[in-house]
């Protein structure tokens, strides 16, 4: 089994960006934000610059929604490449179409990160498919900005996702060894310390506050998993299909635990 491919590109860097994810998107006061946020208002702790003011304090701040979110690199994408100037303050219409922009964006970035594991782990014969819809999803997030205005979204995903599932469930065959799938299982605060999950299916699985101490998870598809909360200390998810950097980000783990390779360990962990 190969292990996740790194693509540069799918992966956020803030200094790039013009803070889009905090003004674009909107904020619901709860457990992961401290306050209401409309979309298309910036931040209170947004600065002049486009950092953040309570950036090293997020958390106790009461801001770990921030700290969980993976714009997949969108953010950088449409501030230096689709539109070129950064700055959306100094003109409302360029703002709305530099938000409207990053939402799809982020969700075409989204897909492109999972389609370019799945070319890593697709057969010889099916890699083909793979590499062909991938570079179609890519086309379109290139942009230009009116194009990104009519893509099907919606449309795109019902054709991923069981592009998705053939290449998860040929590359797992092996691993599962007949143990269940647990796709779309409730298993929120369920105890599967030390459990064998390699090569199983947890495909938007409630995993949230699950103890998965030292849990095999090799192999297992976490497409989708909700891992808010679960401890995953000492686990083994190396080689683990479609995991993202906002699941690790939600989750709690330590030193011992092993990440896929195209994945960084979560400063707070």
């Amino acid at each position: 089994m190969s292990a996740p491919v790194a693509a540069p590109e799918l992966v956020a860097d803030c200094s790039r960006c013009a803070g889009l994810c905090c003004v674009a998107l909107p904020f619901a006061r709860s457990a992961d934000f401290a306050i209401d946020k409309p979309a298309g208002t910036p931040c209170p702790n947004l600065q002049p610059d486009f950092g953040c003011a309570i950036h090293a304090e997020l958390r106790p701040r009461g801001f770990s929604g921030c700290v969980t979110f993976d714009c997949f690199g969108a953010g950088q994408r449409v501030s230096q490449v689709i539109f070129g100037e950064p700055d959306w303050r100094s003109d409302r219409a360029r703002a709305r179409a530099m938000f409207a922009a990053f939402d799809t964006v982020r969700q075409l970035h989204e897909l492109l990160w999972y389609l370019t594991q799945a070319v890593g782990l697709a057969s010889a014969g099916g890699r083909a498919e793979v590499e062909a819809l991938r570079a179609e999803v890519a086309a379109l997030a290139a942009g230009p900005a009116d194009r990104l205005a009519e893509v099907d979204v919606g449309g795109l995903r019902e054709r991923v996702g069981p592009v998705l599932e053939l290449v998860s469930a040929a590359t797992r065959a092996e691993v599962r060894r007949g143990k269940p799938d647990r796709r779309g299982a409730d298993l929120a605060g369920a105890r599967l310390r030390a459990a064998d999950l390699s090569g199983v299916s947890l495909r938007g699985a409630l995993l949230i506050a699950t103890d998965l101490r030292n849990a095999d998870l090799r192999g297992a598809d976490l497409l989708g998993a909700d891992l808010r909360n679960a401890d995953l200390s000492g686990a083994d998810l190396f080689g683990a299909l479609y995991v993202s950097q906002s699941q690790l980000n939600a989750a709690r783990g330590d030193a011992h635990t092993r990440i896929p390779s195209a994945l960084a360990r979560p400063a707070h962990w």
